[in-house]
């Protein structure tokens, strides 16, 4: 039972990652939005889950608030950046996601501080067995990546997407083409935020805590590495580098506690995947699954 759960456990930091990875293939691998404060958009999922449902609101509520809340964060956010060339975007990202995590420590008021907020409230717990909860929230976990999954199909595939795909290209052809580049960007990191405050939500629920150490800069590295290995601009693409990523961190934790290493195996784990990385970006640019070609 306990390699069932470790292995439901596995699955379910797959799905939400897989989710975050799929957000931000919308934003840069169709948009070229440089995102890296990726990881603000999961935080404000994950602490909006958090304080509703320690004041009694329901998964459903505090899910869809979740979404809400982090998509109106993507829109204030694309406001001061969208016009700034993509160096600066990517800075000014990495800032907000920095400053948002400054704001979860020093207001305690609001997040109790460093020690975070626990007890969590698991949904549907007077009818699940706390011993098979993972049997539960695993199959839920996926549902909404496949919800995801369609979602970001549908866009891709959309006069929508081409759009994004146009902007991606050559930003200043499809603006001669009477496109609104400002708002087909903004709309994209709305979309993309609100992904993200999904899967906030949902790791909040499956951890049943939040604190400011779990939205450090380094979680949003780790996205980007599962979209370039498993395929920018392919909607399955970074399903896969979140398995794979997810699987060698999991593999590594194990290791950790049965053999002696010589290297720290943290330290062992960030050699490792940032090698892969260089391997990739040298060889295989394109990832697994390269962007597959449109019928236009």
């Amino acid at each position: 039972m306990d390699l069932l759960n470790f292995m439901l456990d596995t699955f379910v930091y797959i799905g939400v990652f897989g989710i975050l990875a799929m957000s931000l293939n919308l934003e840069a691998g169709f948009t070229r939005l440089t995102n890296f404060g990726k990881v603000g958009f999961f935080g404000i999922g994950a602490y909006t889950a958090a304080l509703l449902a320690l004041n009694g609101y329901n998964f459903i509520i505090s899910l869809a608030l979740a979404v809400i809340i982090s998509g109106i964060a993507g829109f204030l956010i694309s406001l001061p950046t969208l016009r700034l060339r993509e160096d600066y975007f990517a800075i000014v990202t990495v800032a907000s996601g920095e400053i948002l995590r400054i704001f979860y420590i020093s207001e305690s008021w609001l997040t109790n501080g460093t020690r975070g907020l626990p007890g969590i409230p698991r949904p549907l717990t007077e009818l699940i067995p706390v011993d098979n909860y993972l049997v539960f929230y695993t199959p839920l976990v996926f549902f909404f990546v496949i919800i995801c999954y369609i979602i970001s199909q549908q866009i891709v595939y959309s006069p929508f997407g081409r759009v994004l795909r146009a902007i991606r290209e050559d930003e200043i052809a499809a603006q001669s083409l009477g496109k609104n580049i400002f708002q087909f960007k903004t709309k994209s990191l709305i979309i993309g935020s609100s992904m993200a405050g999904l899967a906030g939500h949902l790791f909040a629920y499956h951890l049943r805590f939040v604190g400011p150490e779990m939205f450090l800069p380094t979680l949003t590295f780790s996205i980007w590495v599962m979209m370039i290995i498993g395929g920018i601009s392919n909607i399955k693409g970074p399903i896969i580098g979140a398995v794979l990523i997810v699987s060698f961190e999991r593999v590594m934790a194990v290791i950790k506690d049965q053999i002696a290493l010589p290297i720290d195996p943290l330290n062992f784990r960030i050699i490792v995947i940032g090698f892969v990385l260089i391997l990739f970006m040298i060889y295989r640019p394109e990832g697994i699954f390269p962007e597959e070609k449109m019928n236009v």
